[in-house]
């Protein structure tokens, strides 16, 4: 029976197979595999290559025979970034950066090349751009440094030996997408070649000690294009994220192994590129509307950041048989349990409203400690009862319509505090851990639902 030159891969584990399955038997994804071209040439050796025994016993280091250099972290120039990363770019690393198209990827790397550029030489690797295309992105955004140099190839091996033969100090490549090699008889940015791209990339970064940071694109879905595996493969991972008809992108990282995943940089697209937001809160509260009834000011921790975001609720009589509920920046289900306690523990029933909720500035509470403000915005707007414009709250709410605790209360006062909040609702079981003498905000602690609401006049 003739061999078929197909085969299907599973885009989330790599599994492969002779025929489409709905289900991978691998890892259970549906709807996973992809048709490529069957390769019949060994990626990395033949049956020899498995069946050599190499002794490594002299490559065994003690852990404590092994330098740890002060200096192994490069400073991007770009705080927000260096955050995300946990202090700066890891020599030696792979850092994979994911976003929808026009979100800002090229860009920011583009501009973290001229600070980097002032000491280190930086090799700048594109498959989907010209040399001169470059140069004008470049020449808009004012960058001009004289270590900053340009490749326009696609051939991954080629790229990987002019990393090494070259030894820059930091390389980028755009996009992984674009990259093959060609000994893989599938076309460049499939499953295959991207993942075989990957680890040829991954092996030059750690031999030589030089960072590679590698662009990915995303698909329909949201994720990164190509096998789950490449972003098992890689140090970090970073997700651009933000609406394309706003100015304001959220830097979140998802994999680092060399720093947290819960920090969050916030940056501007302007004409002359992305700008830095130092101060996310001032941003996300800024336009907020006066005497308006469904409001409130959460504080919610991004990592060692809080960040004060605004939650808007309307309430609205329904024109349908099943009221619709329609969340944006919230987990939906979560906004279930919360009217079902409104309704169960105090008598709030919404079975004949829309309900329609919004986090402001494209920001999203995932966060418990968001409950208490949604809930307030929430009795707010059907009670069409105004909150007080420099009143905050957070906690999170139990289905007896008691609130409950959350981590870094004194950092979350402190930061209410700073943005010219007067009044802060916490929950009262966090109070042990505040001291009221060092605020001059002040502190209203509530053990339910009923106590909380009792301060919206």
């Amino acid at each position: 029976m003739a061999r078929s030159k197909y085969i299907y891969t599973c885009n989330q584990c790599g599994y492969e197979s002779t025929k489409w399955n709905g289900k991978c038997p691998s890892c259970g994804a549906w709807n996973s595999f992809e048709e490529e071209l069957a390769d019949s040439t060994p990626i990395s050796g033949g049956s020899s290559a498995r069946t050599t025994n190499a002794d490594l016993s002299d490559s065994i280091l003690e852990l404590e025979d092994i330098g740890a250099d002060s200096d192994i972290r490069y400073d991007t120039g770009v705080g927000e970034l260096n955050r995300v990363l946990g202090g700066g770019l890891v020599k030696g690393s792979l850092v994979l950066l994911g976003g929808e198209p026009g979100i800002g990827k090229s860009t920011i790397l583009l501009q973290i090349c001229q600070f980097l550029g002032r000491e280190h030489s930086i090799l700048y690797v594109s498959g989907e751009e010209s040399a001169r295309q470059i140069k004008l992105r470049a020449q808009r955004l004012g960058v001009d440094t004289e270590n900053l140099y340009i490749l326009t190839a696609t051939d991954a091996e080629a790229i990987a030996a002019t990393i090494s033969s070259c030894s820059p100090d930091i390389a980028i490549i755009d996009s992984i997408q674009t990259m093959s090699i060609g000994r893989i008889t599938s076309s460049p940015g499939s499953l295959t070649q991207v993942r075989e791209c990957t680890n040829l990339f991954m092996h030059t970064a750690k031999d030589r000690e030089i960072p590679i940071i590698i662009v990915g694109h995303v698909n329909k879905d949201g994720a990164i294009a190509g096998p789950k595996v490449m972003e098992h493969i890689v140090d970090a991972v970073l997700y651009f994220e933000g609406e394309r008809h706003q100015s304001y992108r959220l830097l979140r990282a998802v994999k680092n192994r060399f720093g947290s995943t819960n920090e969050i940089g916030v940056f501007e697209m302007i004409d002359k590129g992305l700008r830095e937001v130092e101060n996310p809160s001032q941003m996300l509260l800024s336009g907020r509307p006066h005497n308006v009834s469904g409001t409130c000011v959460a504080c919610v921790m991004e990592g060692s950041r809080p960040i004060l975001a605004e939650v808007q609720a309307l309430a609205a009589k329904t024109s349908y048989a099943a009221p619709r509920r329609m969340v944006t920046g919230f987990d939906f289900n979560r906004l279930n349990i919360i009217i079902a306690v409104l309704e169960k523990r105090l008598g709030i029933y919404m079975n004949s409203l829309d309900v329609y909720l919004n986090i402001v500035g494209g920001f999203r509470l995932d966060e418990p400690a968001g409950d208490l403000p949604v809930a307030m915005a929430l009795y707010s707007g059907i009670m069409d009862r105004q909150i007080d414009e420099e009143l905050i709250a957070f906690g999170e709410i139990g289905l007896g319509g008691e609130i409950r605790s959350v981590s870094h209360i004194s950092q979350r006062i402190r930061e209410a505090e700073r943005m010219g909040f007067k009044t802060c609702i916490v929950p009262k079981q966090s109070m042990s851990a505040v001291d009221r003498t060092e605020y001059s905000i002040e502190i209203i602690p509530a053990s339910t639902l009923k106590q909380a609401f009792a301060v919206i006049k």
